[in-house]
């Protein structure tokens, strides 16, 4: 049974977030009753007249996608900043997942959107959708951890529900930038991790280096036919140090495949 009740969608009518309700959509399917919460955040109070329209443009989307859910998609709105509005609602409404549109930025590698810095603030699972990416459910999903062992598996739920609604495989992958002493070692001691955590869903453990870990990451998800990235945007080791977020950034803003960030 899975733990996911209710996903929230942040939703301007762009192009970035109709395709990602689609996402949620297509990935709630017909089957399973999971709600989906879209939230139209503006900044500047909204009329009730301005209200009612937004309904109702919601309303004729939602008819042209021509999916008949378990639970009917609910559109609300609110006023604020857009970041905090959304984390605000997410907590309100507890959601247990959020699906946020992205153009991302393929260009630079400093531009911040709302995307990237919601996945870093969320305190909950945040699946970034880039604008183009396939309608698809994840069938093969690429999880990126360090050599440090997870000590807390509740971090990995999500992850795992995943896994189990689409009988979706995970593999795992580590990148080191120089080259790794007692490779065999530390993959021993994650082997056993991995498989009580993962079920059998969990497939292989790839150890790469690369001097540009976000390239070695790309090019796995290229080779691998990857649908789902997922990474860990805070730390959730005992002995290591808490990342200051820019990997995370990087791959929000230049991953052509969804990314989900646990949390």
């Amino acid at each position: 049974m899975s733990s996911l009740n209710k996903i929230l969608v942040p939703f301007d009518f762009s192009e970035a977030s109709v395709n990602a309700l689609e996402y949620a959509i297509n990935f709630v399917g017909t089957e399973r009753s999971i709600a989906i919460l879209s939230l139209y955040v503006g900044t500047m109070p909204i009329s009730e007249p301005d209200n009612e329209k937004l309904g109702k443009d919601f309303s004729k989307l939602l008819d042209s996608f021509n999916v008949k859910l378990k639970v009917a998609p609910e559109f609300i709105t609110d006023t604020g900043e857009v970041v905090s509005t959304i984390l605000s609602a997410q907590e309100k409404s507890g959601a247990d997942l959020i699906m946020m549109g992205t153009m991302g930025d393929k260009i630079t590698d400093e531009a911040i959107t709302n995307t990237s810095k919601l996945v870093l603030k969320a305190n909950c699972p945040v699946i970034s959708i880039p604008y183009g990416t396939d309608i698809k459910v994840p069938k093969q999903i690429a999880l990126v951890m360090g050599g440090e062992k997870i000590d807390d598996k509740a971090v990995l739920e999500t992850l795992l529900d995943i896994a189990r609604t689409f009988d979706a495989r995970v593999h795992v992958l580590t990148i080191y930038k120089d080259s790794v002493y007692g490779e065999e070692a530390i993959k021993e001691s994650n082997e056993n991790l991995l498989e009580y955590y993962l079920e059998h869903f969990y497939v292989d453990h790839t150890f790469s280096k690369n001097q540009d870990i976000e390239k070695g990451i790309l090019d796995y998800i290229n080779e691998k036919n990857i649908d789902l990235l997922t990474i860990l945007p805070r730390n959730h080791t005992e002995k290591s140090t808490p990342s200051e977020g820019r990997l995370t950034k990087l791959l929000t803003l230049h991953s052509e495949i969804p990314v989900l960030a646990l949390d």
